[in-house]
């Protein structure tokens, strides 16, 4: 995998359209399908309502993002009602994030978020443009990385360093089950895992885990059972190989 861009793959004034022309064309030379492995991505068409890649042997989708500094807690997507309608197909794309120096014409970093992190909870319906835009009452969305957990961020590229494709693969692996789960149940199980991670440790006691029913309440006020909810995810973590079971009532992340 080779980190710079090319210096003549684009020749436009603005700099946001080299930018533009620059990653795509890394990212389509060099990324690859961490769902299935293969070693390339198809580019789309441009201008296509859709993704910007996809993989011609699973048929998973891939949207793009760039940026010249670290992705903060939330980033600005296309349409709510959009996405919220593509969350419930089997093409919601997943994403990858480029970090770059675009002065050095470097990439720095690249993570990708498996779309079975997407939950309607971690998209944001932003407020309507006002009747003077010129696309008056759009809404649009924003993606909250912040209530994605660690293991929906795996990185092919860390500050500079280069993670193997085993290794990717491997993480990708860990939480594909989390596709087949309902909508429901997905949101409850990713902010659960979210919980997990939080509490800094691999170890933990169910106690632990209970010390957060009343964030979970708050996300969840029709719940009245909010203990029950979440020993059942644990139980369902569990069985799925995403925790050890360690003995009554302890638990470990797998890794």
């Amino acid at each position: 995998m080779k980190m710079g861009f090319q210096e003549t793959q684009a020749a436009y004034d603005s700099g946001s359209q080299s930018a533009r022309i620059w990653t795509e064309r890394w990212a389509s030379e060099w990324l690859y399908c961490p769902n299935c492995g293969n070693s390339r991505l198809t580019q789309f068409p441009a201008n296509l309502p859709v993704a910007d890649f996809y993989c011609d042997k699973c048929d998973d989708q891939y949207e793009l993002k760039s940026a010249k500094k670290p992705f903060g807690r939330k980033l600005a997507n296309g349409a709510y009602s959009r996405k919220i309608e593509r969350l419930n197909s089997s093409t919601n794309p997943n994403f990858f994030l480029l970090k770059c120096d675009f002065n050095q014409r470097l990439v720095e970093s690249v993570c990708v978020i498996p779309k079975q992190f997407f939950t309607p909870a971690i998209v944001e319906r932003r407020t309507p443009l006002s009747q003077a835009a010129r696309r008056a009452g759009w809404i649009g969305s924003n993606i909250l990385l912040s209530r994605v957990p660690e293991a929906g961020r795996i990185h092919l590229v860390r500050n500079g360093v280069i993670t193997s494709k085993e290794e990717v693969l491997a993480a990708w692996k860990r939480t594909v089950f989390l596709r087949d789960a309902p909508h429901d149940t997905r949101g409850w199980l990713v902010e659960v895992m979210r919980c997990i991670e939080s509490i800094g440790t691999d170890e933990f006691d169910i106690d632990q885990a209970y010390a957060f029913e009343p964030q979970l309440a708050l996300l969840y006020p029709n719940n009245q059972n909010i203990r029950p909810k979440i020993r059942q995810q644990l139980q369902f973590l569990r069985d799925k190989g995403y925790l050890r079971f360690l003995s009554r009532g302890r638990y470990q992340v797998a890794r």
